[in-house]
């Protein structure tokens, strides 16, 4: 079984030196003019040598560079129009086959607003096609991590439900419904995009109510951005860990800014 490798001890040229000189201004005007010739860079290794190596070299110098630049200090991107703001604990690349296959590890993540309190992202079947602007694709994304219940619970707080929620201690939920005079103590899981809620108390007019009276069904997850399936949620005290999988996602980003950007320490844009 293929491990991950560390970029910074990799170099699939057995040169260090070429990967920095890529940031030089002559060898990308010259990389630049021989990638609108290439249609698919990486799905024929034995198309040639420049066409099998360059995406790698350019995979190494990014992962290399962003490593180096950002590991264990706070990276601010923005990722498919979604601000992003975390530090970066680990990112490794390796080949798989034709395509590559990335992990990253985030700690203290705010995407957008939301805090996430860790969350590693693998990438699996990542395709480079070099040109202007390059253009990056994965086959599938997994994302497993934790957040707080309270967090959760405050983004829940923003959308139009009829329950009004916080966290009662143990890290169960406490949802009052805003309009009648019911309270319930819940916990909830999901799997597979199916939401199971347990209902461990109920009160109406502070007079408990028989759990038994209250039939609750198991909700379907439709419509989540991105088509996105949640494999599997748990709540563990006041941690919820969690498991996601996103379909192919496709973007593209500008060379010459993420190379300012590595530079500079300044925020990575991808669109």
């Amino acid at each position: 079984m293929a491990t991950y490798f560390d970029p910074k001890s990799w170099s699939p040229l057995r040169a260090v030196d070429l990967g920095k000189r890529l940031f030089d201004q002559s060898w990308l005007e010259q990389w630049v003019t021989l990638s609108t010739a290439w249609m698919d860079p990486v799905a024929d290794l034995g198309a040639g040598t420049v066409t099998a190596l360059l995406p790698d070299v350019l995979m190494t110098m990014l992962s290399e560079g962003i490593l180096s630049r950002f590991g264990g200090q706070e990276v601010s991107a923005t990722l498919l129009g979604h601000d992003l703001h975390a530090t970066l604990q680990v990112l490794k690349v390796r080949r798989r086959g034709a395509h590559f296959q990335t992990k990253t590890v985030l700690s203290r993540l705010r995407w957008d607003d939301h805090a996430i309190e860790s969350v590693t992202v693998i990438a699996h079947g990542v395709r480079l096609i070099p040109g202007v602007p390059t253009k990056v694709r994965t086959a599938r994304l997994d994302l497993i991590g934790t957040v707080t219940t309270a967090a959760l619970v405050g983004w829940l707080n923003t959308q139009p439900l009829d329950w009004d929620l916080d966290v009662h201690s143990g890290g169960l939920i406490r949802a009052r419904h805003r309009r009648r005079l019911v309270t319930a103590l819940v916990d909830a899981s999901v799997t597979d995009n199916r939401l199971d809620i347990a209902v461990r108390r109920v009160t109406w007019l502070g007079f408990r109510v028989p759990r038994r009276m209250i039939d609750v069904p198991v909700l379907p997850l439709e419509h989540l951005p991105e088509n996105a399936r949640i494999v599997r949620a748990q709540r563990e005290g006041d941690l919820i860990r969690f498991r996601v999988e996103l379909p192919e996602i496709a973007g593209s980003f500008d060379l010459a800014q993420m190379r300012s950007a590595i530079l500079a320490g300044t925020t990575l844009i991808v669109f």
